[in-house]
């Protein structure tokens, strides 16, 4: 299988602290943006080393597990991702200890995920930890140990859907420190098992997680503070990469960026629905199901934090489809079987003419654009966000502006219309639009 490796940012094991963020551009035919300042200045490509060292702490045995980090939605027939989690627990038979706490309804969560994964093969159960669950003292239950024990005695773990905050209340005491229930969890993905989690139950598998966010632009706008928008989360995936879900579907990845940056995180992994990250105790990333997932660098980034508005160069951006491969450690990508050989060579010009998207946010856009980029004769392409286009005043909205570097490579199926996207860089300023966008003639 052929490997590309990243030039950019290399990683220690779980060393470190980023976080995640998305972004939103589009392009607004027929009408006068604004620049809020110049252009922002080309970076050179270089690794910027770290400014300070981070506390010494006291190591902790390296987990021999895996992660099924799932992007929200998760069909019921998506055997791929469903399979994997049974497989990774100890095949037939395995016993998997479910969480329903995220989810505002618990007990039929439960039902149903426990459903799916004795169709495919589990011996699942109920833990009744939940905030919302009637009749129950989830803080006594995130603290019986006879539970504990069950927890820690299984093959894995699952994390259901729903409100994260609620999964790091029912699990973290109000001082910090982990419940039984929660070490239980930690003693079985160290010993070797699998911890799975959807929606929510991704966004708490790393150290910083998405609390309480505000929609995208407000956000870019308005900034993100600790405490409000992003919250700690448990950590699974180590404390230097920034999880986050809904992808795709929901353009988070310009939520992603500024988070990452407000908390200094270099690495974000983000991935769509009914798909996931399956992570294994090397460190290497494949991602398996419907659609794939973006990884984003911002060890290079510059952002000017004495602007008003959200503003970033030189992040790094790349799309992980479905079967392709990453390790965070090395850094190094592998394509898909589907892809080999399917590297797009330096100066195919399968697409010709201007590559924009006047709703970056939109539904799959931002990977749309991006493949249609690296398909092109063009070396960048512009996206635009911004809001409702009646409105009587004038707005601050963002552009997105994505560049092929030297660094930048794609690669197509052989048998479908699908690619693989690495190294795009992208610089995100704010800009006034005038409003209204429109007038009728």
């Amino acid at each position: 299988m052929e490997k590309v490796s990243f030039r950019s940012w290399r990683s220690p094991v779980h060393a470190g602290r980023h976080a995640l963020a998305t972004i939103q551009v589009g392009i607004l035919a027929g009408i006068v943006l604004l620049g809020q300042g110049p252009a922002l200045a080309q970076e050179p490509d270089i690794l910027k080393p770290p400014t300070e060292a981070p506390a010494a702490e006291k190591p902790l045995p390296a987990a021999k597990g895996s992660l099924v980090i799932i992007g929200g939605g998760l069909r019921g027939d998506n055997a791929d991702v469903w399979q994997k989690i049974v497989n990774l627990a100890g095949g037939k038979g395995a016993r998997i200890a479910v969480f329903p706490a995220a989810s505002g309804t618990p007990e039929r969560a439960a039902e149903i995920i426990i459903g799916y994964l004795k169709k495919y093969g589990a011996d699942a159960f109920a833990v009744p930890v939940a905030v919302r669950l009637a009749g129950s003292d989830y803080r006594k239950a995130a603290d019986d140990a006879a539970l504990a024990e069950k927890i820690r005695k299984s093959g894995g773990v699952y994390f259901a859907g729903g409100d994260q905050s609620r999964i790091t209340k029912a699990l973290v005491r109000e001082d910090g420190t982990r419940t039984a229930a929660l070490e239980a969890v930690w003693d079985l993905y160290r010993r070797g098992g699998v911890v799975a989690g959807t929606s929510a139950g991704a966004a708490i598998m790393s150290s910083t997680m998405f609390h309480n966010p505000r929609a995208i632009l407000p956000m870019l706008r308005n900034g993100i503070t600790d405490g409000q928008e992003i919250a700690p989360g448990l950590g699974f995936i180590g404390d230097d990469v920034f999880v986050d879900q809904h992808l795709l579907v929901r353009g988070r990845f310009a939520r992603m960026i500024p988070a990452m940056l407000t908390k200094n995180y270099k690495l974000g992994l983000g991935i769509d629905e009914d798909s996931a990250l399956v992570i294994n105790a090397q460190r290497e990333v494949e991602v398996i199901g419907y659609s794939g997932g973006l990884l984003i660098d911002t060890s290079q980034a510059v952002w000017d934090k004495s602007r008003p508005d959200f503003n970033v160069s030189n992040v790094r951006i790349s799309y992980l489809d479905r079967g392709d491969r990453f390790n965070i450690i090395t850094q190094s990508f592998t394509p898909a079987p589907d892809k080999a050989g399917g590297r797009i060579e330096a100066g195919r010009t399968a697409l010709r003419g201007p590559v924009y998207s006047n709703d970056i946010l939109g539904n799959y856009a931002v990977v749309q654009l991006m493949e249609r980029l690296i398909d092109s004769d063009q070396e960048e392409a512009i996206g635009v966000a911004s809001g409702n286009p009646r409105s009587t005043t004038p707005e601050v909205g963002f552009e997105f502006r994505f560049s092929k570097t030297p660094e930048s490579v794609g690669y197509i199926s052989g048998i479908a219309e699908a690619y693989s996207v690495l190294n795009i860089r992208l610089d995100i300023r704010p800009i006034d639009i005038p409003r209204p966008l429109y007038k009728y003639r």
